[in-house]
């Protein structure tokens, strides 16, 4: 096994410090979309999370939301939540806030704390798997440890 990127062992490393024995796996394949990620993890669509990072319009505030890769967000949900009006923000914010590229943002280790909702639909799943910083790195780990690893508020997204 080849050693990880840079961006990947810093997951690695992260979830080591949590005391988290779970493994990040890297691919030659992309991980980038959520189809991609579960066809290298041999699962279902809905059990690869996503990590979207929105956007508050008047704090501009970073909101992160984690949700099953079968769901698409409904950002009135969200905006309710965040109780201000939400966007979807765009790379480099991305970047600025969380220290990773759009396609492989994992749901911890970023640069900035940043209010989180967890997708109800995810707690169904035994596993479920993450992004682990590159666009071909990922995790796997169970939804209730994803709950205690983000401190996120485990809502409906959909």
């Amino acid at each position: 096994m080849s050693p990880l990127s840079s961006s990947a062992q810093k997951i690695q490393d992260l979830l080591d410090s949590l005391g988290y024995s779970y493994v990040v796996i890297e691919y030659a394949e992309s991980t980038r979309t959520a189809q991609e990620a579960a066809d290298r993890a041999g699962c279902e669509l809905g059990q690869i999370v996503k990590s979207l990072i929105f956007q508050g319009k008047s704090s501009g505030k970073p909101i992160l939301v984690l949700t099953s890769g079968a769901n698409r967000v409904d950002e009135k949900l969200i905006s309710k939540y965040a109780g201000e009006p939400i966007r979807r923000a765009d790379a480099d914010f991305v970047r600025s806030v969380t220290g990773f590229a759009i396609g492989g943002v994992p749901p911890i280790g970023h640069n900035e704390k940043m209010e989180t909702y967890l997708d109800e639909d995810l707690q169904q799943y035994l596993v479920i798997w993450a992004a682990a910083g590159t666009p071909n790195a990922i995790f796997k780990l169970s939804p209730s440890d994803l709950q205690k690893m983000t401190g996120g508020r485990t809502v409906q997204v959909k």
